[in-house]
């Protein structure tokens, strides 16, 4: 059976990110099918890596349905117990500290628009502190795109 992404998978980030004061979404439509694209921001113990720029490692350690607990670490030495869901098209984890939430859904005319969120959490509520979060979204979105033209690169 193949899971079909629905195309509203990047207006549901838009409307999480909405609720999340200091969250930006960076969006960019991709020249590749919706399989290829998630095939890469999906992989979270892989290919996610390879596109974010602040991640280093992140090891799942427990999925049950679309529920998944990672283990996260950063090129800074940071460690994050991140908690959340991952399925198709969609991902949404958070931990004390962080946020991370992607997206992804076919283009109408071809492609694949692509949706990203999130940064370092203020402790206590769901509230992102907006210092170089969305420079850090381009240059993960720059960063997949690249991967997507030169899928050799990935780690």
């Amino acid at each position: 059976m193949t899971y079909q992404y629905p195309g509203d998978s990047v207006r549901r980030l838009r409307v999480m990110a909405a609720g999340v004061p200091g969250a930006h979404v960076v969006e960019r439509v991709l020249p590749a099918p919706v399989e290829t694209v998630w095939s890469v921001m999906g992989d979270l113990q892989g290919g996610f890596g390879a596109f974010q720029p602040d991640m280093r490692h992140v090891r799942v350690v427990r999925v049950h349905g679309d529920r998944v607990e990672a283990l996260a670490r950063s090129r800074h030495g940071f460690r994050a117990r991140l908690r959340g869901f991952s399925r198709p098209g969609w991902c949404w984890l958070q931990s004390r500290f962080l946020i991370i939430g992607m997206a992804a859904a076919p283009e109408p005319g071809g492609g694949t628009r692509i949706a990203l969120t999130g940064g370092v959490r203020v402790p206590g509520r769901a509230a992102i502190i907006p210092f170089g979060t969305r420079h850090e979204l381009e240059k993960a979105a720059s960063k997949l795109e690249t991967l997507l033209d030169h899928p050799g690169d990935r780690k």
